[in-house]
């Protein structure tokens, strides 16, 4: 699985929290450009899109989680940190439990 990632200017252990339920960062997107505020535009091939609530700003969420759900990809919002991360995986039912 293949995800875009929006928010946080680094991303820390969170790269190691996806692989092991098998996603993939295809891209990051820190959302700090005004112009995302106004438009966005989602790469090719991601299956998921999840956003990183505590360093976006409600106009840039909304228009990532409008852009995904017109395109018809799961959106994930949780906080910066592994254990969101791990929580909103696990709470989902996108992803297979961690081994």
């Amino acid at each position: 699985m293949e995800a875009l990632i929006v928010g946080a200017d680094r991303l820390g252990n969170i790269p190691e929290v996806l692989a092991g339920y098998g996603i993939a960062i295809r891209k990051h997107i820190s959302g700090r450009d005004p112009a995302h505020q106004k438009r966005c535009s989602l790469p090719s091939g991601i299956n998921l899109v999840i956003l990183f609530t505590d360093f976006l700003g409600h106009n840039v969420m909304k228009r990532f989680r409008d852009a995904a759900r017109a395109q018809g990809l799961p959106v994930l919002c949780c906080r910066r940190s592994a254990c969101s991360v791990t929580r909103a995986l696990g709470q989902c039912g996108l992803c297979p439990k961690r081994h």
